[in-house]
């Protein structure tokens, strides 16, 4: 994974079209969702909890330094009731603005730009083009790299950037048909956990049963609707 880029980021730069600006790819508030809820997990400040159903427990709840983090931290933390890791993958994703805040957090790091555009000269649109390439080019590459490989030492954010990605339909943005029929099985076990550490697995298979969970009614709904192409 590029050095300081989250895993919601990288979710991020992968819907958005590099010149265009505007966002690609189906359910992706549900892989950014799950992809802040990894990043409490690796964190250790949640954990499913095997004692409680596999509700999300909360270990610590003091400030990340990251403001998405945080809300979504305050969120778990400040809830009524527990509820389990599915559970919050929906309600994270219903985050107001979630899709902007994410493609205004890489603006502030300088990775896209954020633009306003007209729409019909009467809509007005945000756009968040791309102006420094090079986290996006090392994450597809890290990407490539895991699925096309047959290395049995995957870093856990890629083997979770993977999972998510193929979640929000984001995957032909970055490897060809033939590549990902050839690939199947590969991608599959990234999904699996199966080539993370002990440590790691259990946050991968978490995180993707998750969103797949909360992108089933979407998907249900959306049956008849073409998928988004590619930038």
């Amino acid at each position: 994974m590029p050095e300081h880029l989250k895993l919601y980021e990288a979710v991020m730069l992968l819907a958005l079209c590099e010149e265009k600006g505007t966002m690609n790819g189906m359910y992706v508030e549900y892989a950014t969702a799950g992809a802040i809820a990894a990043e409490l997990l690796m964190l250790g400040r949640i954990k499913t909890d095997e004692n409680n159903k596999n509700k999300v427990a909360v270990l610590d709840d003091s400030p990340t330094s990251d403001a998405l983090l945080d809300e979504a931290l305050t969120m778990i933390a400040e809830a009524k009731r527990p509820r389990k890791l599915k559970d919050w993958v929906q309600k994270l994703g219903g985050i107001k603005n979630l899709k902007h805040k994410v493609a205004q957090a890489l603006a502030d790091d300088g990775i896209v730009s954020h633009e306003k555009e007209k729409v019909l000269w009467l809509f007005e649109r945000q756009v968040y083009p791309e102006v420094n390439p090079q986290p996006e080019q090392e994450l597809r590459q890290a990407m490539r790299d895991a699925v096309l490989s047959d290395s049995e030492d995957i870093e856990p954010q890629i083997a979770i950037a993977v999972a998510l990605a193929n979640s929000a339909k984001l995957l032909p943005q970055v490897f060809s048909k033939q590549e990902l029929k050839d690939r199947k099985q590969r991608i599959k076990q990234l999904e699996n956990g199966e080539l993370v550490s002990k440590a790691a697995k259990e946050a991968v298979q978490a995180i993707e049963a998750a969103v797949m969970v909360a992108v089933i009614m979407p998907a249900i709904t959306a049956a008849t609707t073409p998928s988004s192409g590619s930038c």
